[in-house]
């Protein structure tokens, strides 16, 4: 496996562990840790691995975009990163490899559509989840493609318009993880579950899950299409510029609208 600056990784015998190592930086999705984050899904598909483990080390799972590198792009460059973004969820789809998301604190707009875009999900107790462009400038458009998905329409637009975050356990009742366990727990019921859904043939369960994302992702495409146009968009927009100057200045947002 090749050295990463912002991952950890581990092929453990039959599995790939993924954790993503920037806790300084809330494990924020810039360009060079989602280029790291594709290049190690790739290589771990290519791998004879039969699972993927996605982790993260500190205080948050992932907070989502890196408003340092959003705000720094003009509109085709925040287009190129929201496309290379969506490239690393449909990877993490059509690797052959059942992936499980670990998650051991808050993920946030693209980091909670990390955990939406894994096939599986466990979570701790003091793990949270949220969509927050709906209070801020900058709404979570392509997060929301994904966790759509999960949740249904009228959780999705719960989450997505209030910004609110919502623990572990209603995330479980809502459908975008499938355990909420004991922090204390997470590492055994991550390891259980995918030894569950990894048994029998490895190339009859790769093929299973790619035809299941063939005909669940057929809207799935043209949402996409459309998302990463309008966020593209709306980086540019007033209110996401100032809430992402707000974020980074750490002061209080001044909206214009």
């Amino acid at each position: 496996m090749a050295d990463y600056e912002y991952l950890l990784v581990k092929h453990d015998s039959d599995t790939v562990r993924i954790t993503m190592n920037r806790p300084e930086r809330r494990n924020a999705l810039s360009e060079a840790h989602l280029l790291e984050l594709l290049d190690a899904f790739e290589t771990a598909g290519r791998s004879d691995a039969t699972g993927i483990v996605l982790a993260a080390e500190g205080k948050a799972f992932s907070a989502g975009h890196d408003f340092a590198d959003v705000s720094s792009r003009d509109l085709a460059g925040v287009r190129d990163l929201l496309q290379l973004c969506t490239k690393v969820m449909r990877t993490i789809q059509s690797v052959p490899q059942v992936v499980i998301a670990r998650v051991q604190a808050l993920a946030t707009a693209a980091g909670c559509q990390l955990v939406a875009s894994c096939d599986l999900a466990v979570a701790a107790e003091s793990a949270g989840f949220a969509l927050p462009g709906g209070k801020g400038g900058w709404f979570c458009h392509t997060p929301a493609v994904p966790v759509a998905r999960n949740v249904g329409r009228k959780r999705l637009m719960e989450l997505a318009l209030t910004g609110d975050a919502i623990d572990a356990a209603t995330a479980a009742e809502w459908g975008l993880i499938n355990y909420v366990v004991p922090d204390a727990e997470l590492d055994a019921r991550v390891d259980e579950l995918l030894r569950r859904a990894t048994r029998g043939s490895r190339f009859g369960k790769g093929v299973g899950k790619q035809t299941l994302y063939a005909q669940l992702d057929r809207p799935e495409a043209d949402a996409y299409a459309i998302a990463v146009e309008v966020m593209a968009s709306l980086s540019q927009s007033p209110g996401a510029k100032e809430g992402m100057a707000a974020f980074l200045e750490k002061r209080s947002p001044v909206w214009p609208d």
